[in-house]
């Protein structure tokens, strides 16, 4: 397996990923709560809280990005 330099295993900075939130209405969250909806639009991943995700479930499940909801 090969590893990016930069990366932990090469002595690179380990850097803390950027404090997690709803892409939809900014609520906080202490990593991915476990009810939360991870969703990957034009690569990018975003995370929506469960009051978002049961708001546009329809949405959701149609594949719409969350532009569209």
């Amino acid at each position: 397996m090969t590893s990016l330099p930069g990366d932990p295993d090469h002595g690179g900075p380990c850097t803390k990923p950027p404090p997690l939130a709803c892409a939809r209405c900014g609520a906080p969250g202490d990593g991915p709560p476990p009810t939360w909806t991870c969703s990957v639009e034009n690569g990018v991943r975003r995370y929506f809280c469960d009051a978002c995700c049961r708001e546009n479930l329809r949405s959701i499940e149609s594949r719409l990005d969350s532009a569209w909801w």
